[in-house]
């Protein structure tokens, strides 16, 4: 099943060259893509089209199978396809970590009941036990990094796109990442400079650069997803 398609995308910021000139790209079911290249070359921008934040010049965008022609038609996909940002104080906006990681799963409908349970499963799981009441501005640029983490784990997405989820992580909160998401049954893509971390947790490895995609072989990381 494919979850992501960009067909054909052409992208450009005001008054700045092209970013992409018919680009494709696509995540399936069992994929988990490691995304390399240089600053400025599209990365970010490649995730903000998928999700809708960005609209491009040309092409087309598909998820899970369906054509996203309007932001209405965004909308119903986002809390199927968890993005993190680059930067987490874009993704996190309340005065605690429990309304922050609440948020998405009020919005889907669940009751309060089972919203508590989703948040404190998922603290729990990110090594964050006991940060319900934290004010998310007073954490540490790790632990806001995790927290974002949680606000999109908390949805229970089909697939992930993370953009450079281990920066500003020591090497102990790194390895209870990687243990996270190696230990679920996730699809995803992933932007990062660590070619490391990325080897270690994708099955395909992916470089970006002048608006082309280019495999650079195989990961180590095998999904594990049927």
């Amino acid at each position: 099943m494919e979850l992501i398609r960009l067909e054909g995308i052409d992208f450009a910021y005001p008054e700045r060259p092209h970013v992409f000139k018919g680009l494709d790209f696509s995540l399936k079911k069992g994929d988990r893509l490691g995304i390399l290249g240089p600053n400025g070359a599209g990365k970010s921008t490649l995730f903000l089209i998928a999700m809708g934040l960005l609209k491009p010049g040309a092409g087309s965008v598909s998820l899970f199978g369906k054509p996203m022609l309007a932001e209405k038609d965004f909308q119903g996909m986002r809390t199927r396809l968890g993005y993190c940002f680059q930067d987490p104080d874009d993704q996190l906006f309340s005065a605690t970590v429990l309304e922050d990681v609440a948020f998405g799963p009020l919005n889907q409908g669940k009751d309060k009941a089972e919203v508590r349970r989703l948040v404190d499963n998922t603290l729990k799981t990110l090594g964050l036990d006991g940060f319900g009441p934290r004010v998310t501005y007073h954490l540490s640029g790790g632990e806001r990094r995790l927290v974002s983490l949680a606000t999109v784990l908390a949805m229970q997405p089909e697939a992930l796109l993370l953009d450079e989820p281990t920066a500003g992580l020591d090497q102990e909160t790194e390895a209870r990442l990687e243990s996270v998401l190696m230990s679920s049954q996730l699809s995803w893509a992933i932007i990062s400079h660590d070619r490391e971390f990325l080897q270690r947790t994708c099955n395909t490895l992916l470089h970006l650069k002048n608006g082309v995609l280019t495999s650079l072989g195989e990961g180590s990381a095998r999904a594990g997803v049927v």
